[in-house]
């Protein structure tokens, strides 16, 4: 990952949701209620407590982990960086994602928001 410009947060990179490359996958460890109201088109949902027993579902290669703000992904990216993963976290999160115009898509059939 160090083609990416990230900047080292806690000994997690971290990337802007500007630099965030289109084609890199995305994570979103936000609870349901949150990802219902509003998440990235084509990000997986997987919640911050459910990591540990999805492994097998989340992407190969190097990846990105969004929540709402950006503490909860820290986290979860030092806990995967700790066990062998490649990622990196998104500075702000969703509520960043969402301020910089970036699309979002509802699972609710309203508006999408960041919750």
């Amino acid at each position: 990952m160090s083609e990416l410009p990230t900047r080292d947060v806690d000994g997690v990179p971290t990337i802007s949701v500007t630099d965030l490359p289109a084609d890199l996958a995305l994570v979103d460890v936000r609870e349901d209620d949150e990802w219902r109201a509003g998440h990235a088109e084509g990000a997986l949902h997987v919640p911050m407590g459910q990591v540990p027993q999805r492994l097998g579902e989340l992407p190969e290669g190097p990846f990105a982990v969004v929540c709402r703000s950006g503490g909860r992904s820290q986290r979860t990216a030092q806990w995967l960086q700790h066990n062998g993963y490649e990622v990196v976290n998104v500075e702000g999160g969703m509520g960043a994602w969402a301020d910089a115009g970036k699309p979002l898509v509802s699972e609710s059939g309203q508006e999408p928001f960041v919750r």
